[in-house]
C-alpha cells in the first residue's frame, strides 16, 4: 500500500439531491467543516469535499412528475444543498456533483478497468428491490416484505444485469479490518462491520437496464445499462482527485486516503462495498471511516412519513450560525445518537454562550476600556493570574486533542471549562475593587491583560466551532490576524500581543425565550455602550461563577398572561398583545382514538418542527379535508393534554349553526406570519 499522504482528505458523503436537507445533513457537514478547520489551523493542507448524488430512479420519476428533463430538474433543485452549506458556514475546497463530466469520465474509466481485470460479470438477479432507497434485498433481509432500512414496502424484480465480484475480496477485507481495528469508529461500528463480515459476501449489482431506469452514468461496454447509483457515488471520493492532475493519477496520488465523515445508515455501503472497490483498483484503503448516530425526535428517527424533520434553515432564520453549529456539536457525542430539542437548543444559547462567554466578552472589554482608555492594556512583565495562564497550558491544547480524535461535545466542553476559568478569574481578582486604588493600577493592568489574552486564546480554538464568533471576539480585541490565518503553532502561545486596545462590543448572541423569540430590544445579555456616557459602562458587579452575569441593559423577563379570573367585557390592549397568533398549514390530520369530537393535527408554524394541535373539530371537518388548509393559530398557549395527546396550540374557530367554521387566511401566506 501506498505511504499516508501529507494533506488532509476530508469527505461527507454525496446528498441525494432528490431529498429535502434535514438537521442530519447538516450535522455531518458542520462537523466534517470543523475537522477540517481545525486541521488547517494544525497548519496542514487540507481539501475537504462535498456534493450532491443526482442519478437514479427517483430523481427521474420526480423529473417525470415535473415535466423536466432530469437534469434541469437537478439543476433547480441543487441550490437546497449548496446555499444551505453557504449559509451554514462550510468551508469545503471543491463540491462534486455527479452530473459533471469529470465525475462521468472518471466512473468509465473504473468500469473499464474492473472489466479488464475480470472483476465484473453479466447475470440474472431475482430478489426484492426497495425504490427509496434504490437497493436489493436478499430474502433473508426481507421482513413482512419490508425494507430493513426504511421499513418501506419492497418489490419483487427478476432481471439481468451487471455485477461486481465483491466476495473475492472478503478474506482480504477481514484481514484488513483485523490488523487495522482503528479505521473504522466509534468502536461499535467496528463491530457492526466485523459482524456483517462474518456472513458471506454476495456479488453486488451495479447496473440498472436502460428500459426501467434510463437516468444514469451509461456502462461503456454495456449499452442497455446505466451504472447503478450507489455504485457511482461512492466514487466521487476518486474521480474528483482525479481530475484534479495535470497526469492521471497525480491528484490522487497526492490526497488519498482519504477520512470520510457519515452517519450510521450508509456504514455498509462505505466500510464494506467501497474498500472493495478500491482494493479492485489497486488503491489502499480510506485512513477512516466514521459513522456517527441519527439526530432523533422525541426518540425516533426523522422522517418526511413521521412529519418531524427538523429543517436547519428555520434554525438558522431564527438563531444564526454559530448557536446552530455549537448546539449540534455539543449537546450530543459524536457517534451516538441525539434527540433534538428546541429548548435544549435555546438553554445552550443562554447559558453556555449569551452568558458564559457572550457576557464575559462584554465585562472584560468594558473594564479595559473604562479603566485603560486611549492608552490600552499593555503585555506585564509579571503575569497576573498564574491560575489562568496554567488553565491555558493544559486545558486548550486537551481540547485541541479532542477535536482531532472527533469528540467534538467533549472538545466544547473542556474549552467552556477555560471559560469557566475566565470568570472565576474575573470574579476572584475583581478587577472594579483594584480599579480603585491608584498603588495596584500595574496589578490592574496584569489581571486585565491576562483576561484578554485568555479571550484571544478562546477565539483560536473556538473558530473552528463558530467561525463568525471567533473573528467577533478578535475584532473586540483590536487583534488584527483574521480567522483564515490562524495558526495553533503561531497563534496559541499566552502573551503574544503585546497591547490590547478593546473595541466597541455589542451582543455576540442574543438570549431568546422558550418560544425562540428574542428576550429584550437587543437581548438579555446585551450591553449598550456609548463613548459620550460612561456611566453606561458602569463598574461591573462581581457575579459568582457560573452563575448568570447581568449586564447593565438586562430587562425583566415578560411575566406570564395573567389569568382571567371572571368575565370581563373589556381588557386592556396590553393583555391583548399577550396573545401571539401566526399563521399554521395543516400538514397532517387523523382522529383521536376513542374520540367523537376531537382531531389531532400536525401544523406547521413557520418552526422546524411542526406542532401537534387537538381541535374538536370533527363534527365538522374530515381529517383529509384540513390538510393544506391555512389556519390561524394561538402558538403561546399553555399545552395541554386532552384523550392522551398534548395539544401545542390552539385553532380560532367561529361557531355556527352547523357546528364550527375554521378562521382561514384570504390569500397566500407562509406559515408563522404573524396576525394583526
Amino acid at each position: 500500500m501506498a505511504e499516508r499522504s501529507p494533506w488532509f482528505y476530508l469527505t461527507t458523503p454525496i446528498y441525494y439531491v432528490n431529498d429535502v436537507p434535514h438537521i442530519g445533513h447538516a450535522y455531518t457537514t458542520i462537523a466534517a467543516d470543523v475537522l477540517a478547520r481545525t486541521h488547517r489551523q494544525m497548519e496542514e493542507p487540507v481539501f475537504f469535499l462535498t456534493g450532491t448524488d443526482e442519478h437514479g430512479q427517483k430523481v427521474w420519476q420526480s423529473a417525470e412528475k415535473h415535466s423536466l428533463s432530469p437534469q434541469l430538474y437537478v439543476d433547480r433543485i441543487l441550490p437546497r444543498f449548496r446555499d444551505l452549506w453557504v449559509r451554514l458556514g462550510i468551508s469545503n475546497d471543491d463540491f462534486v456533483r455527479t452530473t459533471q463530466p469529470r465525475h462521468v469520465k472518471g466512473v468509465s474509466e473504473v468500469l473499464a478497468r474492473l472489466r479488464e481485470k475480470g472483476d465484473l460479470y453479466e447475470g440474472a438477479y431475482e430478489g426484492w428491490y426497495c425504490l427509496p432507497d434504490e437497493r436489493f434485498w436478499t430474502d433473508k433481509d426481507v421482513v413482512d416484505g419490508l425494507c430493513p432500512e426504511c421499513r418501506r414496502p419492497v418489490e419483487r424484480i427478476s432481471e439481468t444485469n451487471i455485477f461486481f465480484r465483491m466476495s473475492r475480496y472478503q478474506e482480504w477485507l477481514i484481514s484488513w479490518y483485523e490488523s487495522h481495528p482503528e479505521s473504522i469508529r466509534p468502536e461499535s461500528r467496528y463491530n457492526e462491520i466485523m459482524g456483517f463480515l462474518r456472513k458471506p459476501l454476495a456479488d453486488l449489482c451495479i447496473s440498472r437496464p436502460k428500459s426501467r431506469v434510463p437516468w444514469g452514468i451509461p456502462i461503456p461496454f454495456a449499452p442497455d445499462y446505466v451504472t447503478y447509483v450507489w455504485f457511482d457515488a461512492l466514487l466521487n471520493y476518486v474521480t474528483v482527485p482525479w481530475s484534479l492532475g495535470a497526469t492521471p493519477g497525480e491528484g490522487l496520488d497526492r490526497l488519498w486516503p482519504a477520512v470520510h465523515i457519515i452517519g450510521k445508515d450508509i456504514l455498509t455501503t462505505h466500510a464494506v462495498y467501497w474498500p472493495i472497490i478500491l482494493a479492485a483498483l489497486d488503491l489502499p484503503p480510506p485512513r477512516l471511516i466514521f459513522a456517527h448516530g441519527w439526530w432523533t425526535v422525541d426518540g425516533e428517527k426523522m422522517s418526511k412519513s413521521r412529519g418531524n424533520v427538523v429543517d436547519p434553515g428555520a434554525l438558522l432564520d431564527l438563531f444564526g450560525t454559530d448557536p446552530l453549529r455549537f448546539y449540534l456539536l455539543r449537546e450530543g457525542q459524536f457517534g451516538h445518537d441525539v434527540d433534538f430539542s428546541l429548548i435544549g437548543l435555546i438553554n445552550r444559547i443562554n447559558r453556555d454562550l449569551a452568558n458564559d462567554l457572550g457576557n464575559l466578552l462584554s465585562r472584560v472589554a468594558a473594564m479595559a476600556d473604562r479603566y485603560f482608555p486611549g492608552e490600552g492594556v499593555s503585555r506585564p512583565e509579571t503575569p497576573g493570574s498564574p491560575e489562568l495562564r496554567e488553565a491555558a497550558n493544559t486545558l486548550l491544547p486537551e481540547a485541541l486533542a479532542r477535536t482531532q480524535a472527533l469528540e467534538f461535545h467533549r472538545a466544547l466542553q473542556t474549552l467552556w471549562e477555560f471559560v469557566a476559568e475566565l470568570n472565576r478569574t474575573v470574579d476572584l481578582r475583581a478587577p472594579w475593587v483594584l480599579a480603585k486604588d491608584p498603588e495596584r493600577r500595574g496589578e490592574l493592568s496584569a489581571v486585565l491583560y491576562d483576561l484578554l489574552e485568555g479571550l484571544r486564546l478562546t477565539a483560536l480554538y473556538l473558530a473552528p466551532f463558530l467561525p463568525e464568533t471567533s473573528g467577533k471576539i478578535l475584532e473586540a480585541l483590536g487583534v488584527p490576524a483574521g480567522i483564515s490565518i490562524l495558526s495553533y503553532r503561531e497563534h496559541g502561545v499566552f502573551g503574544l500581543e503585546k497591547i490590547y486596545r478593546v473595541q466597541e462590543t455589542g451582543s455576540l448572541f442574543i438570549k431568546r425565550d422558550t418560544l425562540g423569540n428574542p428576550l429584550g430590544e437587543e437581548g438579555e445579555g446585551s450591553r449598550k455602550k456609548t463613548r459620550s456616557d460612561k456611566t453606561a459602562t458602569a463598574t461591573p458587579e462581581p457575579a459568582a461563577s457560573g452563575k448568570e452575569r447581568p449586564s447593565e441593559t438586562e430587562q425583566e423577563k415578560p411575566n406570564k398572561a395573567s389569568e382571567v379570573s371572571a368575565p370581563a367585557p373589556l381588557i386592556d390592549y396590553a393583555d391583548f398583545q399577550k396573545v401571539r397568533l401566526a399563521t399554521g398549514i395543516v400538514r397532517e390530520a387523523e382522529p383521536v382514538p376513542k374520540s367523537k369530537k376531537l382531531l389531532k393535527l400536525s401544523v406547521d408554524v413557520g418552526e422546524p418542527v411542526p406542532r401537534t394541535v387537538v381541535a374538536g373539530i370533527a363534527g365538522s371537518y374530515r381529517p383529509e379535508d384540513l390538510v393544506g388548509k391555512t389556519v390561524v393559530v394561538v402558538t403561546n398557549l399553555a399545552p395541554a393534554t386532552l384523550m392522551g395527546v398534548t395539544s401545542q396550540g390552539m385553532l380560532l374557530a367561529a361557531t355556527t349553526q352547523d357546528g364550527v367554521a375554521l378562521l382561514t387566511v384570504d390569500g397566500p401566506a407562509a406559515p408563522g406570519n404573524g396576525i394583526k
